[in-house]
């Protein structure tokens, strides 16, 4: 029973545990290529374990740029407010940019009429030129500036130190991406959990809340973005599963497949508005001018039409109008939906084949997917609802997700689930897979090209994460490349097949040091690869194997005959490689004696003589396998190549610069705004306050007036580069005048309120002691009197204090203060609750003297009755201990005869 108790109290404090809330968060990014949100997880009291966190604007989602003007970093909202005036300065679609070709970023921000300074750095990617002697930065760079900004948005919202972080990608994301997007987080500051593919973002969103037990499902998550569309065939269902002795259902979600665009957006929709309007207005100015030659115009423009297109999302027509496009020419003109869809015509089909693939690959028809759930913001549109509605054969689409927050609000789920310190009630199996298939590739002397040098690795949606293993006969060090399977499905922009390639070394050496020895079989590398649960392959280790034969020393098997037709007496002993001769010798001897002893015929001189075989030693062939790490050096090139570790320090040590000019640049901010708000306030307070008047004179005023004047005139000029220190010094040098001026004002009407409770408490107090006199008798009367002391000890100081103020005049210091009254009756309320707090004592119960006498007389025989009792169980005792001790004589030697 007490066993029962002590497992069943070991749960319950396990159950505790568990069910505790802890104090830690993390955070999930959906980056997207214009917006990012953010989402956290917080298990603390009072607040919603999952929210959104919100940015300086109370939005719930940001702008994902970057921008420098006049040598400062401004992001997301600040950031936004220069697109339409340095269009050059402001960094916008970094996400889409990461781990591509130079070429394929030159073409991208050409074709969406950004004028970016690029040039090409030493990896072939691009590297983006900042004036203002700030330098270049990568796009790691870039990215890890937005990533930072999002942490610290989280940590804002939480309250905590925020540093672990699921981010979500696109599903055609590859490796050069996705390693990228890593290292960028890392120079963030940020510990990336994993990286998460947006559909499984949206398909744990879908299913947290569902019940799949009594029904599967097939679901379709069509995604269509700001700049790429996919389609992700997602199947729902359930298994059951042992959770504290009973058997519960537990839901889980797989991808099946997933198919994608990743050219095709809403920009695509916005840039035929913005070729459509740019006609127009070409045509208006005339004289051969092309505004799109002009970057402030097409920049002004492309901020225009994406408003425009809002509006037809939900009206027939929409308005566009630009002031001062170019030339200080302004530009109106107006679309109807009609139109719009025309301009877009063939995007219309082009949206639906992910779709059709997705469907095609899997062998399911279209009744036998149970929802099409849209999410991304290009789904709003209604023509391409309708398209999909056409398609799918349906009146209504499903749009039970939120389409801008579905993403974000899973891989929070998928954040909590990976962290240590935060563990949700609720429970979603999930199986992802690779978007990619890859394949292993080996090159070196004596290596032919064939199916044994070029195998595939990776499936396409293998299940993430996974380890793989291959193996190769070889004695020759060699190459080892990992590639996309099939050329004809690569990420955007990627010209070469080839993610990663790798020198082993160490096999030729291994080869020569053994190659002499009996070689039971070829020598082989094996080498061990993983897929990650980012999606990241990587290859993590790599021996040699070494097979020999020989001969080795091995002890002689021991055996001991007898005379004896017993055959059970005879002992066969074989000795471990481990053990000495020695140990053999004696083990024999051993053996010897006791059988001797056991036998009946008197052959005491063959007794004498050696009983036992002699145990030598004797040669035996042994296989024997010896493993040898392989040295790994990656010898990656190109944009899949990862920032040096040199690179990687630098960078690191240019954001922190960044980051503490930031603060110091926020903090100047802030400071000024505090100066300047604070001559506005006080200004308006001197002049148009009639109870100032009444605690300060004339040429007071006057002179704070000018002093104020004097200040906000430095503000507006030589201030306007001042530092946060210069403001602060102002700003104390306004206070140190106008304080003991406000301080005066503030005690103006807070002094007599003071004054007026405290008399009230003196009334209140007679009440208080009247009603201990009645019903308190108890209290002692020198503590009722020292309260009553003490209560014309502060009648006395308050008849002073005011009489004394009554002679002080408004302008000088008061004689005393709102505070120093409150005090006062604190101290009184205090030696009244100590007395109050005083018990009622209780009653003293008299016993009878003759009873009282004979209850100890009755006392004293019970005690001696004990004490005889005691003493002679104690004798008792002290007998049977020391039989027990002559017993434990007697019986050790028994004890040993049988051990």
């Amino acid at each position: 029973m007490a066993s029962i108790l002590f497992k069943l109290g070991l749960f319950l404090c396990v159950f505790c545990l568990a069910l505790s809330p802890s104090q830690s968060a993390v955070l999930s990014i959906d980056l997207g290529s214009e917006w990012v949100k953010v989402a956290v997880v917080n298990l603390k009291p009072g607040q919603s374990p999952i929210s959104i966190a919100i940015n300086e604007m109370s939005k719930r989602k940001s702008p994902a740029i970057v921008a420098f003007q006049s040598g400062d970093r401004l992001l997301g909202e600040e950031a936004a407010g220069l697109v339409a005036r340095y269009p050059d300065k402001v960094f916008s679609q970094i996400r889409d940019l990461i781990g591509k070709p130079f070429s394929h970023t030159k073409a991208a921000i050409d074709s969406l009429y950004l004028p970016f300074d690029i040039k090409e750095d030493s990896r072939g990617t691009a590297s983006f030129k900042i004036d203002d002697n700030v330098g270049s930065f990568s796009v790691e760079e870039l990215v890890a500036m937005v990533l930072s900004y999002a942490a610290n948005l989280a940590e804002f919202h939480a309250k905590v130190p925020v540093k672990d972080a699921v981010i979500t990608v696109p599903p055609y994301f590859g490796q050069a991406e996705r390693k990228g997007l890593v290292q960028a987080a890392q120079l963030a500051g940020i510990n990336v959990l994993s990286l998460l593919n947006e559909h499984s973002g949206a398909a744990l969103q879908y299913g947290i809340d569902k019940d799949f037990s009594n029904e599967s499902r097939h679901v379709i998550f069509y995604d269509m973005g700001s700049s790429s569309t996919y389609a992700a065939l997602v199947y729902f269902s359930a298994y059951k599963s042992k959770e504290f002795g009973k058997t519960v259902s537990v839901n889980q979600f797989q991808v099946k497949d997933v198919r994608w665009n990743p050219e095709l957006g809403g920009q695509n929709m916005e840039l035929r508005l913005v070729e459509y309007f740019a006609d127009e207005f070409n045509k208006q100015v005339g004289n051969g001018v092309d505004v799109r030659k002009f970057p402030k115009a097409m920049a002004k423009l492309k901020k225009q039409v994406k408003r425009t297109k809002e509006i037809l999302s939900a009206n027939t027509m929409a308005p566009i109008s630009v002031e001062s496009l170019y030339d200080d020419r302004d530009f109106r003109s107006t679309v109807s939906r009609e139109k719009f869809e025309e301009l877009c015509q063939d995007l219309w089909e082009q949206s639906l084949i992910p779709v059709k693939d997705v469907l095609k690959h899997s062998g399911l028809t279209v009744d036998e997917i149970y929802a099409v759930e849209l999410i991304g913001g290009a789904t709003r549109v209604p023509k391409l609802q309708a398209k999909l509605q056409d398609f799918l054969g349906r009146k209504d689409l499903d749009r039970h997700l939120d389409a801008d927050e579905a993403i974000v609000l899973g891989a929070a789920l998928h954040a909590a689930n990976l962290s240590d310190g935060i563990k949700l009630n609720r429970k979603l199996g999930m199986v992802d897979g690779s978007p990619y298939e890859f394949v292993v590739e080996l090159d070196g002397p004596g290596l032919l090209k064939d199916e044994s040098t070029r195998q595939l690795l990776v499936q396409r949606m293998k299940k993430i994460p996974s380890k793989m293993f291959r193996s190769i006969v070889h004695d020759k060090d060699f190459e080892v490349s990992l590639a996309y399977g099939s050329e004809s499905l690569l990420p955007p922009g990627v010209t070469s097949p080839i993610v990663a390639q790798y020198d082993l070394s160490g096999l030729t050496d291994a080869n020569e040091k053994y190659a002499s020895r009996n070689l039971s079989s070829p020598i082989k590398a094996n080498l061990h690869f993983s897929l990650s649960r980012s999606g990241i392959l990587s290859l993590d280790r790599a021996d040699a194997v070494i097979e020999i034969t020989e001969w080795v020393e091995v002890p002689k098997k021991n055996v001991t005959v007898e005379n004896s037709t017993i055959a059970s007496a005879n002992i066969s002993l074989e000795v471990g490689a481990k053990n000495t001769s020695e140990e053999s010798s004696a083990n024999s001897h051993d053996d010897a004696g006791t059988n001797n002893a056991g036998t009946n015929n008197a052959s005491t001189n063959s007794g004498e003589e050696q009983s036992a075989t002699d145990t030598g030693t004797e040669k035996k062939l042994k296989k024997r396998t010896f493993r040898i790490p392989l040295k790994i050096i990656e010898k990656t090139v190109g944009p899949a190549m990862s920032l040096s570790k040199a690179s990687f320090a630098e960078a690191k040590s240019k954001l922190e610069a960044l980051e503490k000019k930031d603060a110091e640049r926020r903090k100047t901010a802030e400071l000024k705004n505090n100066l300047e708000a604070y001559i506005y306030n006080t200004k308006d307070k001197l002049e148009t306050s009639e109870e100032v008047q009444k605690i300060s004179t004339d040429d007071e005023r006057k002179s704070f007036v000018e002093k104020l004047d004097e200040v906000q005139e430095w503000l507006y000029m030589d201030g306007e580069d001042a530092s946060a220190k210069e403001f602060q010094e102002h700003l104390d040098m306004l206070k140190a005048i106008g304080d003991p001026m406000f301080f005066r004002l503030k005690e103006l009407t807070a002094r007599p309120e003071a004054v007026k409770h405290a008399r009230s408490y003196l009334v209140e107090l007679q009440q208080i002691v009247h009603k201990w006199e009645t019903n308190k008798s108890w209290l002692p009367k020198e503590k009722i009197d020292e309260v009553l002391s003490e209560a014309e000890k502060l009648k006395t100081w308050l008849d002073e204090k005011e009489a004394e103020q009554m002679k002080t005049t408004a302008f000088s210091k008061p004689a005393f203060t709102s505070e120093e009254v409150y005090l006062e009756v604190y101290d009184v309320q205090d030696k009244v609750a100590s007395v109050n707090r005083i018990p009622k004592p209780k009653p003293k119960i008299q016993k009878p003297a003759k009873i009282e006498t004979d209850n100890n007389e009755e006392e004293a025989k019970t005690s001696n009755t004990t004490s005889e009792e005691k003493s002679t169980q104690s004798n008792e005792s002290a007998s049977e201990s020391e039989g027990s001790e002559d017993e434990n004589v007697d019986t050790e030697p028994k004890s040993h005869d049988e051990l």
